[in-house]
C-alpha cells in the first residue's frame, strides 16, 4: 500500500504515527546513525524524514543506503530544494511553502522537479507547507526567504491550510523549524486540525514526551522528531510509548 494511503487510513481511524528527521549534514558517522536505526527499530517509528533546509554535504544517498541495509522502516525525503532528490528513497514530501509568498517555493522548483518525479518510482505526496514562528529564526525561514506565520495567529494558519486543502494538497505540514526555540502550541494545532480533512504532520520543538502527548491530543496525526534525538536518543523510547499508548486506546475502542 501507498504511504500516503497508509497515513489517510490512520488518520480516519484515530490512529497516531511518529517519524525521525535525519538531516545529512549531521549524520556522517555511520556508528551515530546505526545506533539511532537500532532505536528506532525497536520503538516502532513508522517512517524516515531525510533531508534539510541546506545539504552541503554529498552523502544523502549513502544515509538512505545505510538506512535501506538495516532496517525496513518507509524513507520519505524531506527536501529543502531540487537537488535532494534521490529515487532510492521510497516517497517524497512535494512540499509548497504556503504559508509564505516566495513564488520559488510555492511552484518554481516543483516545475524543475516534475520530471524528473514522473521518471523514478519515488512515490509523490503533494504536501502543503507551514512555517509557525518558533521564537527565532530557524535555517528554513532564513534559506526560504519567508516569514514564520505568527503563533498566535490561529485562523491565518487554518486559513492556510484549508486553502491548500482545496487546491488539491494531500497533506498539512506544520512546522516550528529545525532547532525550534518552542514547539507549535496545541490551540495552533487544533485549530488547524478542524479546518482541514486531510492527515496533519507537526515538527519541530518537540523534546519531551509531553510535548509529543499535547501535539497528539491537540490533533496531529504524524509527529515528527528530529534535532530532540541528538541531545538525547532516549527520548525516542519515551515518545514512542506515547504513541503505542494512543493507537492502542483507539484499539481497545473497537
Amino acid at each position: 500500500m501507498k504511504i500516503l494511503n497508509t497515513l489517510q487510513e490512520r488518520h480516519q481511524s484515530g490512529k497516531k504515527s511518529i517519524a525521525v528527521l535525519i538531516d545529512p549534514d549531521k549524520m556522517d558517522d555511520p556508528i551515530r546513525l546505526n545506533n539511532l536505526l537500532r532505536l528506532a527499530s525497536e520503538n516502532c517509528v513508522d517512517y524516515f524524514f531525510v533531508g534539510g533546509s541546506l545539504v552541503t554535504t554529498p552523502n544523502l544517498s549513502t544515509v538512505i543506503k545505510q538506512i535501506k541495509d538495516n532496517v525496513s522502516i518507509p524513507i520519505i525525503l524531506f527536501p529543502g530544494s531540487t537537488l535532494q532528490i534521490d529515487p532510492s528513497a521510497d516517497a517524497i514530501l512535494f512540499l509548497s511553502l504556503i504559508s509564505g509568498r516566495n513564488p520559488d517555493l510555492l511552484i518554481g522548483q516543483h516545475v524543475v522537479a516534475a520530471p524528473i518525479l514522473k521518471n523514478n518510482r519515488l512515490e509523490v505526496m503533494p504536501t502543503g507547507y507551514l512555517l509557525i514562528n518558533s521564537g527565532r529564526t530557524t535555517s528554513v525561514a532564513y534559506i526560504s526567504n519567508t516569514t514564520p506565520i505568527p503563533e498566535d495567529k490561529y485562523s491565518l494558519a487554518a486559513c492556510t491550510a484549508l486553502a491548500g486543502e482545496m487546491l488539491g494538497l494531500k497533506l498539512i505540514y506544520l512546522d516550528a523549524g529545525s532547532g525550534a526555540e518552542r514547539e507549535i502550541n496545541a490551540r495552533m494545532i487544533n485549530t488547524v486540525r478542524k479546518a482541514v480533512d486531510v492527515p496533519l504532520i507537526v515538527g519541530g520543538g518537540i523534546n519531551t514526551g509531553q510535548k509529543a502527548s499535547n501535539a497528539l491530543e491537540a490533533g496531529a496525526d504524524l509527529i515528527v522528531i528530529g534535532n530532540a534525538l541528538e541531545k538525547n536518543p532516549e527520548l525516542l523510547i519515551e515518545i514512542s510509548d506515547k504513541v503505542y499508548d494512543w493507537n492502542q486506546s483507539i484499539e481497545a475502542r473497537k
